[in-house]
């Protein structure tokens, strides 16, 4: 049997993870994508959602997802609506994130579009989403769940499935595919996107022992981001915000950064080493998140329980509340999504806030080429929204050390693991410069061989009769 591997995204970018594993035994061919994720961040990426894959639809047997971000499972919607009718495995905390999720998605777009086309901003005449929320319905179904460290045979026993904990967000996994041909066994490991060490509320990224072949990601692998005290860092910023007078916006993930920032909150109120101000979540995905961790709670740290709760915290759900906290003037603190600045909620606290010279906008968390939020990081004093150039008068702050992405030295650490260097690893969803770092790290420092940055849609024979 013939094995190879085709890089659909995550090749010289950190978005739209699809990876094409075909097993070829001249008799059969089954094909399997481990991700299925949508491009974000520039519009030459972004314009690849829109591109046909080169695969047919239809012909992919399986989907396998190490976590729900949708840049790992965006693009899930539109394959089904080309065809997709196989199974979707993936662990059963990303099941449960995945309806919100993607509806979410769907919604968003679905909106985009009809704004731009009442606004008459879009180049596209008329402007369509991707997919719609009709198009998420009929891919739920195909979703199924697997326990963390709990083998699944798959093809006929050509594959065995197992997820172990990746500690990047709730139910994110690192996927180990052994391939089983006629006369040799192959492991493959995907790692997915891999988390903090020490986090508060998940558990540390499960290491890995061997590996014939290995994906792993590089978001940080020029660079650690890892703070000594992430409390201290966090408080440091919200009085520097509250002093001021003015109104602090947090733009957080919905999926794990909302509620690690929750806790921190929590945590720093409870002690007085912030002042008490009201707290306002307003991402509506980040409350429905939140609501899932007590019915997952094998999956982090905190157990069972509401354990974002406190005092002067309250979870804004109705749009008009949400349109009110316009007019709020200082002190407090708001947290929305998306962490990117891309869509979502705030973008309209953006478009009011940037303005205020009073006012605070902190990033935590990676910011990816070509998003608005690396704009304000790279201190663009003027930023475009809903077709209009809005001026940048406030405080733009940024803390790496709140990212759920393992760094430089967590990725090492974790791939000094291995009892072994894989025959073959390919370093994934990374920039070119940080990619690219991470490899010359592991062939010089660490003496490993074959170890390559893949093109974006280059082909890979990994075995010939097995």
């Amino acid at each position: 049997m013939d094995v190879s591997l085709q890089f659909l995204g995550a090749a010289h970018c950190v978005t739209g993870s699809k990876y094409l594993l075909t097993l070829d035994d001249q008799a059969t061919r089954h094909q399997v994508l481990v991700d299925c994720g949508l491009f974000q961040g520039l519009k030459e990426l972004r314009l690849r959602n829109r591109e046909p894959l080169p695969l047919t639809a239809a012909a992919v047997e399986l989907v396998i997802l190490t976590h729900a971000h949708i840049d790992h499972s965006g693009y899930l919607p539109k394959l089904v609506r080309d065809g997709f009718r196989g199974r979707i495995l993936c662990t059963e905390a990303t099941a449960d994130l995945l309806s919100i999720m993607l509806l979410d998605s769907a919604k968003l777009q679905e909106e985009e579009a009809a704004f731009a086309n009442k606004k008459g901003y879009s180049k596209h005449h008329p402007a369509e989403p991707l997919y719609t929320q009709i198009d998420v319905e009929h891919m739920l179904p195909l979703v199924e769940s697997v326990a963390y460290d709990a083998p699944v045979t798959l093809l006929n026993g050509l594959l065995t499935l197992t997820f172990r904990d990746a500690g990047h967000i709730l139910g994110s996994a690192i996927v180990e595919l052994a391939v089983q041909g006629a006369q040799q066994r192959k492991q493959l490991v995907f790692s997915g996107d891999l988390g903090r060490y020490d986090n508060p509320v998940l558990f540390d990224p499960t290491p890995i022992a061997q590996a014939d072949v290995l994906l792993v990601e590089s978001t940080y692998g020029d660079r650690d981001a890892r703070v000594e005290d992430p409390e201290a860092e966090l408080a440091g910023v919200v009085n520097e915000a509250l002093d001021r007078g003015g109104v602090l916006v947090i733009a957080a993930f919905a999926v794990g950064r909302t509620q690690t920032l929750l806790y921190y909150l929590k945590k720093l109120l409870a002690e007085g080493r912030v002042p008490q101000v009201p707290v306002y979540v307003d991402s509506p995905m980040g409350i429905r998140v939140s609501d899932l961790y007590p019915r997952h709670p094998t999956a982090h740290r905190l157990g069972h329980g509401n354990m974002f709760d406190f005092p002067g915290m309250r979870f804004v759900t109705e749009a008009q509340e949400s349109k009110g906290l316009n007019a709020k003037t200082g002190p407090a603190i708001i947290i929305s999504s998306s962490g990117m600045c891309t869509g979502g909620r705030i973008v309209h606290h953006l478009f009011n806030r940037l303005p205020r010279p009073q006012d605070t906008l902190l990033l935590v968390g990676y910011q990816a080429e070509g998003t608005r939020g690396r704009r304000l990081q790279n201190g663009e004093t003027t930023v475009k929204m809903f077709g209009e150039l809005v001026p940048v008068r406030c405080q733009v702050r940024h803390l790496d050390g709140f990212s759920a992405h393992a760094d430089r030295s967590e990725l090492l650490r974790w791939l000094g693991q291995f009892q072994a260097p894989p025959k073959h690893t390919f370093i994934v969803h990374g920039e070119p410069a940080p990619a690219e770092a991470l490899a010359q790290t592991l062939r010089q420092e660490q003496g490993w061989l074959n170890v390559v940055v893949p093109d974006y849609l280059e082909v890979k024979m990994l075995f010939e009769s097995i």
